[in-house]
């Protein structure tokens, strides 16, 4: 399993560890990534994610898992939530016709 965030993209990056005496060797900076479980309040059911800390802050920033999926490029999201953001757009679209 790749260490990429699933809502965001944010993956890993690469730099140098630099010694005292300016030796420079190569090292790579990983995010930190935690399974969580969020709750998709159009769906009505939780979903089990691998999401970085700086993308479930964010996810509770803007309001909830719901909100997150409808307002983020379906580019920087992985396939499981592209269609997670499919059922939320059908569930919510279903929603506003019903009211």
């Amino acid at each position: 399993m790749s260490r990429i965030c699933e809502l965001t993209g944010k993956g890993r990056q690469v730099g140098n560890n630099v010694s005292h005496a300016n030796n420079k060797t190569k090292r790579t900076f990983l995010p930190n990534l935690q399974n969580v479980t969020l709750l998709s309040d159009s769906l009505g059911r939780s979903v089990r994610l691998r999401v970085s800390t700086h993308g479930l802050r964010s996810v509770e920033h803007v309001g909830g898992l719901d909100n997150w999926l409808l307002k983020t490029r379906d580019d920087d999201l992985s396939l499981r939530c592209r269609r997670l953001k499919r059922e939320v757009r059908k569930a919510s679209t279903a929603e506003q016709a019903a009211a």
